[in-house]
């Protein structure tokens, strides 16, 4: 029997690909090849693959150039950052730096969030009534909280938007994307070097502080850099064009901005913006579902059919704001959860109910088909977001 291929492209803005969906339901666990040639199992139920992220024996190191996610363009001398890490070791760096991330410790950067959301919103009803809410506000928010968490100058933010653009765009070419990433560590690495002489009110100058390796807290600063600002741009991007798009939902948020914290839990599980944090690479024969993976065979964990799973969410294709299922896998699963989720989900709050209750009249300045999309991975999002009020 022929190895079925299929792509992990969006063709549709608001659904999973449909070969992905008749997966799930057809054969849920499946042995596939990608576009570009790898062969790999997939696996599409929530079940499967909750339990595929628990489970140890599944590696997250992408070194190995059997790992889905193995990146061709590092060197001998990488460093591997916390996503690309197994126990022990992965268990010792997330132990140091989660208190960094704790809901209490988050809670007090709320009255900052609002501030950094509020001046964005300053500058865009200060100009003309229209703007790319991508380059007006869904950057600029995250991109500022980011950098006041690091230390990182906020002047740089062009230099790390630019390249961190360049190091995950799914166009660019392995040594684009090695050249990008090579410019944000050594611009990191001279940014913890300074703060090894003249320690910050920071992130990374309590890691120094507190002992860690200083290659460590460098490798820790551009994974959060890259993700902290990236992830949660395309995420307020998507959130605003559903609800412009999806103008009942809007009303249903202005009539009770309660519901706002449900809404961003299931815009999160909605819209499942990463894949690619759910591949994996067997080191042993394990068996899930039925199927046996064999060691040394890769693992992708389709989130987004695992987020639309009939057997865990109830009208799973549907926006529903007082669903609040936190059981989703929006974050990932595991020893790997997002570090940095609570964050986001602030921030997401923060900028939607700011948002709407100040530019009441924001409405779409181009028709939701026009909107560019960024359909192939590893984040989904759109480029640019044409707004008008």
């Amino acid at each position: 029997m022929a190895t079925p291929t299929i792509s992990l492209d969006r063709t549709d803005p608001y659904n999973p690909p449909s070969e992905h969906v008749r997966l799930r339901g057809d054969a849920p666990i499946s042995w596939v090849e990608l576009a570009d040639g790898r062969r790999l199992w997939v696996l599409t139920r929530h079940e499967d693959v909750r339990t595929m992220l628990g489970d140890p024996r599944f590696s997250s190191d992408r070194r190995d150039p059997r790992h889905p996610s193995h990146m061709p363009y590092i060197g001998p001398d990488h460093r591997p950052q916390l996503i690309e890490m197994d126990p022990p070791d992965h268990t010792r760096l997330r132990r140091s730096v989660i208190g960094e991330f704790t809901v209490h410790r988050l809670a007090a950067l709320r009255p900052r969030i609002q501030e950094i959301t509020d001046k964005a919103i300053d500058e865009m009803l200060a100009g003309p009534p229209e703007a790319d809410l991508v380059e007006a506000l869904a950057l600029p928010v995250p991109s500022t909280v980011i950098s006041e968490l690091l230390g990182v100058p906020y002047t740089e933010h062009g230099f790390f938007q630019d390249n961190s653009a360049d190091f995950v765009r799914a166009d660019t070419t392995p040594e684009e994307k090695g050249a990008a990433a090579g410019r944000l560590k050594s611009y990191i690495a001279g940014l913890v070097q300074e703060k090894e002489k003249s320690p910050g009110e920071d992130l990374l100058s309590r890691q120094l502080a507190a002992g860690a390796d200083p290659e460590e807290v460098g490798a820790l600063g551009f994974l959060l850099l890259v993700a902290g600002h990236e992830t949660t741009a395309n995420m307020i991007s998507l959130c605003v064009a559903t609800l412009l798009d999806k103008r009942e939902r809007l009303s249903e948020l202005r009539d009770d901005p309660k519901l706002t914290m449900g809404a961003v839990e299931e815009l999160l599980r909605y819209f499942t913006i990463a894949e690619i944090g759910a591949a994996r690479l067997a080191t042993e024969d394990i068996e899930i579902g039925g199927v046996l993976i064999r060691a040394g065979q890769g693992v992708l964990g389709l989130t987004n059919t695992a987020n639309r799973d009939p057997s865990v969410f109830d009208d799973p294709d549907e926006l529903d704001f007082t669903r609040m299922a936190r059981n989703h896998l929006a974050f990932g699963f595991g020893p790997h959860q997002c570090l940095g989720q609570n964050l986001a989900r602030i921030e997401l709050e923060i900028v939607l109910a700011t948002l709407l209750r100040r530019i009441p009249t924001l409405r779409l300045a181009v028709p939701f088909e026009d909107i560019p999309f960024k359909v192939k991975g590893p984040n989904y999002g759109v480029y640019e977001l044409k707004v008008a009020w």
